[in-house]
């Protein structure tokens, strides 16, 4: 099992970049496919980037291909998701995720992801 702690959002112009980070517990961090998800008000969770156990392998939704850069650090049991560009409509809560398996026809999907973080708000004003 492993529990997963958002940080990183904030408020920030459209245009600027905001950092967030995805800290696990446990020693098996690496045994992990990690992704992140967002969700805004009265809208459905959706996925946003995904990285495999190592990280030479990601995958990003095409609404922020580009923009957006997921990273993981194994050795800090850290996930990263770097998004530049930042327009209005990527205001969310923004969630990290852990699942265990790397296809990319499951990548996007909630039910594939077995741990949640509780989420940290980003809003982009315009």
């Amino acid at each position: 099992q492993v529990q997963l702690v958002e940080s990183g959002g904030g408020l920030v112009q459209a245009g600027g970049s905001l950092r967030l980070s995805c800290a696990a517990s446990g020693r098996t961090f690496s045994s992990y496919v990690m992704g992140w998800f967002r969700q805004a008000p009265g809208k459905e969770r959706e996925f946003v980037a995904a990285i495999s156990w190592s990280g030479g392998n990601t995958y990003y939704a095409d609404s922020v291909k580009g923009r957006f850069t997921i990273s993981r650090d194994n050795a800090k049991n850290t996930v990263y998701l770097q998004m530049n560009s930042l327009k209005p409509e990527d205001t969310a809560a923004y969630y990290c995720a852990a699942g265990y398996t790397f296809i990319v026809a499951y990548l996007s999907s909630r039910a594939k992801y077995d741990y949640w973080g509780q989420g940290t708000q980003v809003t982009v004003s315009s």
